[in-house]
């Protein structure tokens, strides 16, 4: 796998493009988040599929999907990273977090729990924190099975699961994600056998466009809130967001909502999830594709305006 491109700060996020030697390409970040200091935070944001079958209406990385990565392609990926930052194996970080949500699900590939496996055998890093972003996926159940057992041998209290849910209201749930899924009732089930005293809770991720609003009893029936916590983020300003006619509930300088209200007084701890707003010119946050957008000729407004520098 070679290096061909790369875009963004330094300071922020550097998003990396890796070209296989049969053409397909992959899309990796290292993200800080000022003004917390590398020391404190660092984030590694891998990808684990050529494109994704997912195909959410909101995600630029949907569509062309080519298979799955390698368990060695899945280690360059973070090797490399860990390399631009760091000499030999000892990583210093006090939260070194390592997120399998760039491009494709990963719940769609083994080789990333051959990943999870290794990672602690690889690196001396006290502070390794995995994650997971999942759509959940229909009939990965021997997935999610070897998952929990790698999580309460390795990880225990280091691991962050979420599920990205988007939606309470069901059928707008299958047309955001449009691809067989566990029900909310399949989650719960699973969560309870995940979530554990003293564990990280369960992040159920609303990535929330402005017209879909969450439905806490919808919730309540399904996730306790000692064992979730809801985390909303802004729906970022992706080519098919633009396509689609979505955009985003979560506003840039806003930081007072009432939905956020009304679900802590239903118990739920909630993270609205800000990030940096910088990163959406340079195309790192969640659904940016920045391979895709320059295949599609659309610059929706306020991302993607970061130059590509050929490596």
């Amino acid at each position: 796998m070679l290096i061909v491109a790369k875009t963004g700060r330094e300071d922020i996020a550097t998003v990396y493009i890796a070209k296989t030697a049969d053409g397909k390409k992959i899309e990796f970040v290292q993200s800080l988040q000022p003004p917390v200091p590398i020391e404190k935070k660092w984030i590694l944001i891998i990808s684990s599929l050529y494109g994704c079958p997912v195909n959410c209406r909101f995600c630029d990385a949907g569509g062309d999907y080519k298979g799955i990565l390698s368990k060695e392609d899945l280690l360059f990926q973070i090797d490399y990273l860990v390399k631009t930052r760091f000499q030999g194996i000892n990583i210093p970080v006090e939260k070194f977090k390592i997120q399998f949500a760039r491009v494709g699900e990963p719940v769609l590939n083994n080789n990333v729990l051959d990943v999870l496996e290794e990672l602690p055998k690889i690196y001396n890093a006290p502070g390794l924190m995995p994650s997971i972003s999942t759509v959940a996926p229909a009939g990965r159940e021997k997935f999610f099975e070897r998952l929990l057992y790698i999580k309460q041998r390795l990880y225990k209290e280091k691991f962050q699961m979420q599920f990205s849910v988007h939606s309470t209201e069901f059928t707008y749930r299958e047309w955001l994600m449009p691809f067989k899924k566990w029900s909310f009732e399949e989650i719960s089930e699973y969560g309870r056998e995940f979530f554990k005293p003293g564990d990280r809770k369960i992040t159920l991720n609303f990535a929330l466009s402005s017209d879909v609003m969450i439905n806490p009893d919808v919730l309540l029936k399904y996730f306790d809130p000692a064992g979730y916590l809801i985390k909303i983020t802004p729906l970022n300003p992706t080519v098919k967001a633009f396509k689609n006619n979505l955009s985003s509930y979560i506003q840039q300088n806003k930081t007072d909502y009432e939905l956020v209200s009304r679900l802590r007084n239903s118990g739920y701890d909630v993270i609205i999830s800000f990030g940096e707003f910088e990163e959406n010119n340079i195309g790192s946050n969640c659904g940016q594709y920045i391979t895709n957008y320059e295949k599609s000729g659309v610059n929706p407004e306020n991302s993607y305006t970061y130059e590509l520098e050929r490596v």
